[in-house]
């Protein structure tokens, strides 16, 4: 038999085998690859060299560059499709169709969104979003995978980008289907519903540390598995998102904040309105909105989830507000809506 295939190449520029890479028109304003990708919305990237970003996507691993007005990629072959490289290249490139990897990084990105629209309309709205604007463009929400990221973000709790990203490399490692190796680096899918459900999951999760996490993993996967299925849960893209938010809250370990990042982040829910304590602060001070109590407890959190919230810079850690109206005289949760529009979850991400 043969043995296993040598390590690729990072490909990290155009330059590096220019044939195996293609480019689409996206101006800085409409996407700005380091804040995005660096923000904690996804923790499968990393930047491979300066300017160069290489992560796993839609079961390929990818790396992304922007140059000017272009967002460049280039997509590497899985290890059984690999030849051998000539000058660093491989002797074949990929085997996916352009127009398809085309789409697949327009859906994530959602790019179809004109971004610099909605920046003067927050901008026009809104002084304090100004002043944060300029430092901040091309921020944008991704739209990730719901299985991903439900299991991403079960893993947040308590926890900080570097070792939620350590994690969620472990756990792909551990359960996700090999991919390939790029310079002595192997890169692993997202494990499916099915590799969570064995029954030594729990324990093996456990032994890769993620603590009590491992218990809320496995159980949501065998849930999932045994109910929604992951069609079902993609599906809640087109249900409304009180509804949504309530199937994710009834999965083990999958509270309100983490059902209403998923929410935003994977099932076209752009009205959330995501806020951490920080936020919660700002909400009352800068913006004088009335929202209970003076601190981000439990049940504050639950009145959030009632349409009473604020806003946020950045998104890691993340709170998030239902669309559904609150009691109070003055919801804050209706206040940004009202503020920023129906895409109030993206404002926040910037």
């Amino acid at each position: 038999l043969p043995g296993p295939a040598a390590p690729m190449k990072l490909r990290d520029a155009p330059s590096a085998c220019p044939s195996l890479w293609r480019c689409l028109p996206c101006p800085p304003a409409e996407l700005r690859l380091d804040l995005v990708l660096s923000s904690g919305q996804s923790f499968r990237w990393w930047e491979s060299s300066p300017g160069a970003w290489t992560g796993v996507l839609g079961g390929r691993v990818w790396t992304l560059r922007q140059d000017r007005d272009r967002l460049w990629y280039t997509v590497y072959g899985e290890e059984d499709e690999h030849e051998e490289e000539r000058d660093g290249c491989p002797a074949k490139g990929t085997k996916l169709d352009g127009a398809e990897t085309d789409r697949i990084l327009r859906d994530y990105f959602q790019l179809d969104v004109g971004l610099s629209a909605l920046y003067r309309k927050w901008e026009a709205a809104d002084p304090l979003f100004c002043k944060v604007a300029k430092d901040f463009p091309g921020v944008r929400v991704l739209r990730q995978d719901p299985v991903e990221c439900l299991f991403s973000f079960i893993c947040t709790s308590n926890n900080h980008i570097s070792r939620i990203t350590a994690m969620i490399e472990r756990l792909c490692q551990a359960f996700g289907r090999r991919l390939c190796c790029i310079d002595t680096r192997p890169f692993h899918a997202f494990p499916s519903l099915s590799a969570l459900t064995g029954a030594d999951a729990e324990a093996r999760l456990r032994a890769l540390g993620f603590g009590y996490r491992a218990k809320f993993v496995s159980g949501s996967a065998r849930a999932i598995a045994g109910g929604l299925g992951d069609e079902g849960l993609r599906q809640l893209r087109t249900a409304p998102y009180a509804e949504a938010r309530k199937v994710l809250c009834a999965l083990p370990g999958v509270g309100a904040k983490v059902a209403d990042c998923v929410c935003l982040l994977s099932l076209d829910k752009a009205e959330a309105v995501p806020v951490d304590t920080h936020v919660w602060h700002i909400a009352r001070q800068r913006y004088g909105v009335a929202v209970g109590g003076k601190s981000l407890t439990p049940r504050a959190y639950q009145e959030i989830g009632e349409g009473r919230a604020g806003p946020r810079h950045g998104t890691s850690g993340m709170v998030a507000v239902s669309p559904r109206a609150g009691t109070h005289p003055l919801s804050a949760g209706d206040f940004f809506r009202g503020l920023w529009g129906s895409r109030a979850g993206w404002a926040q991400a910037v």
